[in-house]
């Protein structure tokens, strides 16, 4: 080929301008029961949903949901708050947690028999005649229902096996890897989100399951790691139950310290609430609200710089968890935040979530670690640098790459303060922090000073009589 060039050429250089990844924040990761056999649905795989229907679509129904944990955030996030995407993961497997129905007599109405959702359709046997043939067996939104294909009358013999969400442990909700059949299972699964999905949860739930210590401890041991690099929080709630846990205000800090949640990575939640006839885990709701109050461009704005305290949740009334009510004024709201407990309380504005602190407060005093907006803004900022730079990782260590990851750190922590997400903010990239040793051995580091804002917790009103102002009566 000739060498001879003759005309004009034009090439696009890299600009070097490196733009911070779009990073969610409000993320739910929800680990449960739910009724899948109602749609031949998942066992510890997670199902990403974005709407109401997706869920229901993929894992089923019920509005009994102290059998069908994953129900209630499925109605709490999509249906009361409007929250998406949510990752869910039943652990229910109705080839196992199920039970044999004696055979018993129904009675055929508009051809028609009614059986409890409950029932695994595919199990059910009539004497004298063959599913396929001369039945079918499907569900409606709240029953299992058998309709025969021919005519068909007065009463038949019917047995069937049903789903039992009672068989269900708490080893099952931890979950873990089974080496035997090298699939991971429950809480673990959390892991597996960003490589299938690229995003990072940072509220884990486990409704009905999180006030157990054991499980409150891997959830809690699950924020403070995921795939080695991020963070999140467990929101869990207290035992409300007379039996074994506490059913007023006073009874929670003690109950608090003996079961041991008093981990940073914990906001916990007493008591419970309820709308209308439906009963909520305040876990559920307080994480709805939270991602709301996240994503409202009044006050997150896409990041988690402000609380969900005195911000509403869909409630008429707080319960225990025999459904009575109680009642809780402000002094009991407090008492209860003092300790590191957020509470729901109906006072000016209707029914909101009260308290700013994680589970470590008192004992903990540091407020990155006690003002859950502040930590979650750390988490924050910390996976979000993660994803930006991710792709500079074994780039070689040369001083242009430091001073454009330097200026591009301190244009996006400008930018969050003239947005106020925080108050103020900077990288360093300092001599003392970079020895020769370390750079050789390709370890950089850049530090990071940050304020997010606290939250207003309280507003002191100084009034005083000033006497000058009598001046005006004789002027």
């Amino acid at each position: 080929m000739s060498d001879v060039s003759h005309g004009a050429n034009a090439n696009k250089t890299d600009s070097g301008v490196i733009t911070p990844a779009k990073v969610d924040t409000g993320l739910h990761f929800v680990v449960g029961t739910a009724p899948v056999h109602m749609v031949d649905g998942k066992v510890n795989e997670v199902i990403m949903a974005s709407s109401y229907k997706e869920a229901v679509t993929a894992l089923g129904y019920s509005d009994n949901w102290k059998q069908y944990s994953l129900c209630e955030e499925i109605y709490t996030a999509f249906t009361l708050f409007n929250v998406s995407p949510v990752f869910f993961v039943n652990v229910l497997d109705p080839k196992k947690h199920k039970k044999a129905v004696a055979a018993e007599k129904h009675t055929v109405v508009d051809n028609q028999i009614i059986l409890p959702l409950e029932a695994i359709a595919s199990s059910v046997k009539i004497d004298g005649k063959e599913a396929g043939t001369d039945f079918e067996a499907f569900y409606s939104d709240t029953n299992c229902v058998v309709e025969f294909l021919t005519e068909a009358s007065g009463e038949m013999q019917v047995n069937y096996d049903a789903v039992d969400p009672t068989q269900v442990t708490k080893d099952e909700i931890i979950g873990g890897y089974s080496i035997s059949t090298h699939k991971t299972t429950g809480l673990e699964l959390i892991d597996t989100v960003f490589p299938r999905f690229t995003k990072v949860p940072d509220l884990i739930l486990c409704p009905n399951w999180s006030h157990d210590p054991e499980v409150a401890a891997v959830m809690s041991a699950k924020a403070e790691n995921i795939n080695g690099l991020f963070e999140a929080m467990a929101i869990l709630d207290v035992d409300c139950t007379k039996e074994t846990g506490a059913t007023y205000y006073t009874e929670v800090p003690e109950w608090k310290k003996k079961k041991n949640f008093t981990k940073k990575t914990e906001i916990i939640c007493f008591p419970k609430v309820a709308l209308g006839e439906k009963e909520f885990n305040l876990s559920t709701q307080l994480a709805s609200s939270i991602s709301t109050v996240d994503n409202t461009e009044n006050y997150g704005g896409g990041t988690p710089c402000e609380s969900a305290s005195n911000k509403p949740i869909q409630a008429d009334r707080t319960i225990i968890a025999d459904g009575s009510e109680i009642i809780m004024d402000i002094q009991q709201a407090n008492y209860l935040n003092e300790n590191g407990v957020v509470t729901a309380l109906n006072f000016i504005s209707g029914f909101t979530s009260w308290g700013n602190y994680t589970a470590c407060y008192p004992a903990n005093n540091d407020v990155t670690d006690y003002f859950y907006c502040i930590n979650r803004m750390f988490k924050w900022v910390g996976k979000t640098l993660i994803l930006t730079y991710w792709n500079y990782i074994d780039r070689g260590i040369k001083r242009r790459l430091i001073d454009a990851i330097v200026q591009s750190i301190n244009d996006w922590l400008t930018s969050l303060s003239t947005d106020e997400k925080i108050i103020g903010g900077r990288v360093e990239f300092n001599e003392s922090e970079n020895s020769a040793t370390a750079l050789a051995a390709g370890i950089v580091r850049f530090h990071i000073y940050m304020t997010p804002p606290s939250p207003m917790q309280k507003m002191d009103f100084v009034l005083e009589y000033d006497l000058s102002y009598l001046t005006a009566l004789v002027a």
